[in-house]
């Protein structure tokens, strides 16, 4: 019995604790996707988290936008953009101070780096 407690109370607090360090995925993150033709293009995401989803926004070459069906589970997260129709999905992983973030469209992926944007 005393075993079962305190695997439940570690397990809790692994939850907990997980929780509290992606609340600091918040706010401006900043990085260059670098393909294999190599051509460059800037990224700039403004994540928000509420509970365990994930939104705000992506600044495209169409303007800012909205993050859709963003879903966080411990450090990692999931999520699209739709830009001209298309729908480029996102998966990643926040590390405290970088976000480690793999794009696809279609067959086409990529991997990027993402850095704290100064405020």
């Amino acid at each position: 019995m005393n075993k079962k407690l305190i695997t439940t109370a570690l397990l809790l607090f692994c939850f907990f604790a997980g929780f509290a360090a992606i609340e600091n995925l918040n706010g401006k993150w900043t990085g260059l996707l670098k393909t294999d033709g190599g051509d460059e293009y800037p990224l700039m995401y403004n994540f928000k988290i509420d509970g365990g989803q994930l939104t705000g926004t992506a600044k495209t070459p169409k303007g800012d936008m909205p993050i859709n069906d963003g879903k966080i589970t411990g450090d990692t997260f999931t999520f699209n953009v739709i830009v001209n129709n298309m729908e480029i999905d996102h998966s990643g992983k926040f590390y405290g101070d970088s976000v480690g973030v793999d794009i696809s469209l279609g067959d086409a992926r990529s991997h990027a780096t993402l850095k704290r944007a100064n405020p």
